[in-house]
């Protein structure tokens, strides 16, 4: 899942897509509907991916968490934000059986629940969407073949092409102007 994009905004409903960075601001997407608008540098943001949950041991990145309520929900949509406190109690610790009852408050386990739907409603919530990539390349680093190693050592070595750096001579003469000022 692709969490390091989805952002929340304090006092803005929803979910929005980090699209594009302004001069002075950011260009946002809504998860659900799609609209784009603009926001200020001085928009409250939280970024999913850096949010995390209370346990007794640790602290549980999001993405586990809604992992555990996408298994739990067989992918599906979950219980509503607007469940009583109870409910979303026993929800909570059903996806997160050792939270932190003291640390995790009933507001938190709402917008759990709530974010899940959103993501789970524009389709961010698959089976495909949590399965963790690795990297090939780290185990070809690591183990390099003896033939790889034979190619690198046989191979003939290529020759170094240097493209000269050409100053316009308008350029080069403003540039002298300015050196000139500096020194003088």
């Amino acid at each position: 899942m692709q969490l390091e994009k989805i952002i929340s905004i304090s006092g803005k409903p929803g979910l929005f897509k980090l699209v594009s960075q302004l001069k002075n601001g950011f260009i946002i997407e809504d998860i659900t509907t799609k609209k784009k608008a603009s926001i200020s540098n001085s928009s409250q943001v939280s970024l999913l991916d850096n949010i995390a949950m209370f346990t007794f041991d640790k602290e549980v990145p999001l993405f586990e968490v809604l992992e555990n309520v996408a298994k739990k929900e067989n992918y599906k949509a979950t219980i509503s934000h607007k469940s009583t406190d109870a409910e979303l109690r026993t929800f909570m610790a059903e996806v997160l059986p050792d939270y932190d009852k003291d640390r995790v408050y009933v507001s938190d386990i709402k917008k759990l629940a709530q974010w899940y739907n959103l993501l789970e409603k524009a389709g961010y919530i698959t089976p495909e969407s949590f399965v963790k990539e690795e990297s090939n390349e780290e185990t070809e680093v690591e183990k390099p073949s003896i033939e790889k190693k034979e190619a690198k050592k046989t191979a003939p070595k290529k020759e170094k092409t240097v493209t000269p750096k050409v100053k316009s001579t308008s350029s080069a003469k403003s540039t002298a102007k300015s050196t000139h000022r500096k020194m003088g």
